[in-house]
């Protein structure tokens, strides 16, 4: 075997505690007697790691903790030039880290080339409804204080905030506050103590911010980036049972690989998104098939794209009917869709003046139409 490769990620962790060796060592001992663990590490150990001998994953989790408590902030494996583990046991460890790392990149300025690099991809897998429910049901709780309802009423009210930005302002301003709250609040929160009704609450919160931030991210024409977003959305959304997060986000990659042109992958996930809401009340109904009818426009099937619009139409007259609050996807959107539609099938004029409709119809408020939020 050759020599390996030191740990520079490790190093500059290690240089940011201000740690000597043997220091490193007693916080890891300490936070292995904490766990009933009890481990007894010296400085040659350290010294070790960080020339590149892997510790035990044991060892692993109890080094990122020691590293988190003394920087004051989430330590991923990623970060700490560990690699992800293959028992499936820490698949939910692994989603909250790997929040952390997508937030933390997308808030680093220094890394903006590299995220506006990544691009969309039509060969990417999407996790079906089973594949994600209970995933996180084993989220390793960590130090952090226990949280409650009050905590996720918080990520809720915080996630209203930024898509009011957003619907204001667009994108580009709100999307850098959502990240930075994901990584320094949200995060934290999903590995806090807490009963199993508030970690699920507490899971959808979160998946609803993360697609919010991903559609945030096709404003700014990051899909690539996106795509990452709207991944994290549905696997805390299945992990959560929380079917409306889950199939709005299955509905806004469609929004996405629709406005890309690749309308195969579009009409896959719209009705994938249908598929699994099979209860939808009218006006999620109309903001579903809405979809499935653009998305069958775009690959020429003139049939079913006029009878998911007759279907939506349907849906929300329903819907209108039944409530007098102005939901997001409304008459107006509907009508964008049926320009969008028209467009599609070549009735150019028709578009048009569906589209001059729509915006008459939209909501003073909007700066633009609110297609993509359920």
């Amino acid at each position: 075997m050759g020599t390996p490769e030191p740990n520079r990620c490790l190093e500059r962790l290690h240089r940011e505690t201000g740690w000597t060796l043997r220091q490193f060592a007693q916080e890891v001992n300490r936070i292995g007697t904490e766990r009933r663990t009890p481990v007894k590490y010296r400085e040659p150990s350290v010294h070790q790691w960080l020339k590149g001998h892997m510790p035990r994953e044991g060892t692993r989790s109890l080094i990122l903790e020691a590293l988190a408590r003394k920087l004051g902030r989430p330590v991923t494996r990623s970060e700490a030039g560990f690699p992800s583990p293959s028992n499936q046991s820490h698949v939910s460890v692994n989603a909250v880290e790997g929040l952390v790392d997508l937030g933390r990149e997308d808030m680093d300025p220094s890394r903006r080339s590299v995220i506006e690099a990544g691009l969309f991809s039509v060969a990417l897998t999407v996790p079906g409804w089973p594949d994600v429910v209970g995933r996180m049901e084993a989220v390793q709780t960590g130090r952090a204080r226990r949280i409650g309802m009050p905590e996720v009423e918080m990520v809720i009210a915080m996630t209203e905030r930024v898509s009011d930005l957003d619907d204001q302002f667009g994108g580009r301003h709100a999307r850098p506050m959502a990240a930075a709250f994901l990584v320094n609040t949200v995060a934290p929160y999903l590995k806090a103590d807490a009963a199993d009704s508030v970690r699920k609450a507490m899971m959808s919160a979160a998946s609803d911010l993360c697609y919010l931030t991903g559609y945030m991210a096709v404003d700014e024409v990051l899909h690539g980036l996106a795509q990452r977003y709207y991944l994290k959305a549905l696997e805390l959304a299945g992990a959560s049972g929380d079917h409306l997060t889950y199939c709005t986000t299955l509905r806004g990659m469609s929004v996405q690989a629709a406005d890309l042109g690749h309308g195969q992958q579009a009409i896959r996930l719209a009705e994938a998104a249908a598929s699994a809401s099979p209860n939808a009340g009218p006006r999620k109904r109309a903001f579903l098939a809405g979809q499935q009818a653009h998305a069958s426009a775009q690959i020429g099937d003139r049939n079913g794209a006029l009878t998911y619009l007759r279907e939506a139409e349907a849906a929300m007259e329903k819907a209108e009917s039944r409530a007098k609050t102005f939901g997001s996807y409304n008459p107006s959107s509907l009508t964008y869709h049926a320009g969008q539609v028209l467009y599609e099938l070549g009735d150019i004029r028709g578009s048009i003046a569906a589209l001059e409709e729509s915006d008459k119809l939209r909501h003073h408020s909007f700066r633009r139409t609110s297609l993509d939020r359920s």
